[in-house]
């Protein structure tokens, strides 16, 4: 069965990763997207061969739909995600799922719950899922950069830590299947790093939007023994991929999101794809980074109430 699949947000990650994405995704298909720029949707609706919609409620009520991927900005995902789920369907919605964790928190009360956009699960996760020990304790360092003028937005976007710090929070929490406990946390608009203290040991984290393409996953075991590592990019690789022609590099990692979504809605295996629990998980991490950071960088535990309302 082809999955047809609605998009509300025209915006860049819509033309630059959606777009080719789904163009490459076996059995899935977008055949709607709605944005309140008409000319925006206009755009994509033409490249797509979908129709096009000024609403979510048009959207939904224009033709059969099995899900909805949702990429408009994080403060309109709530929104969106409930009408969605109020006509029955479970949809994707991208990182960040919230603006933090409350409304990540009301998102997975939302039945049907959505998937949370996680696509680096399907890049370097995929990549180092399997060579993780299942326990001991772990120091962990990840490392995401890119200049945000390189991205061409639409709108001015998220500070560092929403826009970059969901993704590697995630990735750290699901390759280690660790709990979060405390942060401590710096943070400017363009730079953000969080010492994250989980029960399977240590996770440092640098993101920044003002500097070359640069992504770093390392663990070491208690020892401090490199177990896993993987990179992309750096000055040379970066160069060499903005000369190259070609897809931008999301594209890949969304395809096999999208296909896992497609799944996941015929009632097969989900694979990597991130449920709204781990969404919030991430974004409780995130508020405590933020009240750190308010503090001067001092520790700051991940709320109890906050996870606890995950199990």
């Amino acid at each position: 069965m082809t999955v047809r699949l609605g998009m509300i947000g025209c915006g860049r990650l819509a033309e630059s990763g959606y777009a080719p994405a789904v163009a490459r995704a076996h059995d899935v298909e977008i055949v709607a997207v709605a944005d309140p720029d008409r000319s925006r949707r206009g755009l994509l609706a033409n490249k797509l061969g979908a129709s096009s919609h000024a609403t979510t409620s048009g959207l939904l009520a224009g033709g059969p739909l099995h899900g909805v991927v949702i990429c408009c900005p994080p403060t309109d995902h709530e929104a969106a995600a409930a009408e969605c789920a109020a006509a029955g369907l479970r949809s994707l919605v991208e990182k960040p799922p919230a603006p933090d964790a409350a409304g990540a928190l009301r998102l997975a009360a939302l039945r049907p719950a959505p998937f949370t956009g996680f696509n680096r699960r399907f890049d370097q996760g995929a990549e180092l899922a399997g060579r993780i020990p299942v326990d001991g304790e772990l120091q962990l360092r990840l490392v995401l950069h890119y200049r945000r003028a390189s991205w061409r937005p639409l709108q001015r976007g998220e500070d560092a830590l929403l826009d970059l710090g969901p993704h590697l929070v995630d990735l750290a929490l699901m390759l280690t299947g660790a709990t979060p406990i405390a942060v401590r946390a710096h943070a400017t608009r363009d730079r953000a790093g969080v010492a994250l203290a989980t029960t399977r040991g240590t996770v440092e984290i640098e993101c920044a939007t003002n500097r070359p393409y640069h992504e770093l996953v390392e663990i070491r075991d208690e020892r401090g023994r490199r177990v896993a590592r993987s990179t992309r990019g750096g000055h040379v690789r970066g160069l060499a991929s903005r000369l190259a022609p070609g897809a931008h590099p999301l594209v890949r990692s969304l395809t096999a999101q999208l296909e896992a979504y497609g799944a996941a809605l015929r009632g097969e295996r989900a694979g990597l794809l991130a449920t709204a629990v781990e969404g919030a998980a991430a974004m409780c991490v995130l508020d405590a980074a933020r009240r750190s950071d308010a503090i001067g960088g001092d520790t700051t535990p991940v709320e109890p109430d906050c996870i606890a309302q995950l199990a």
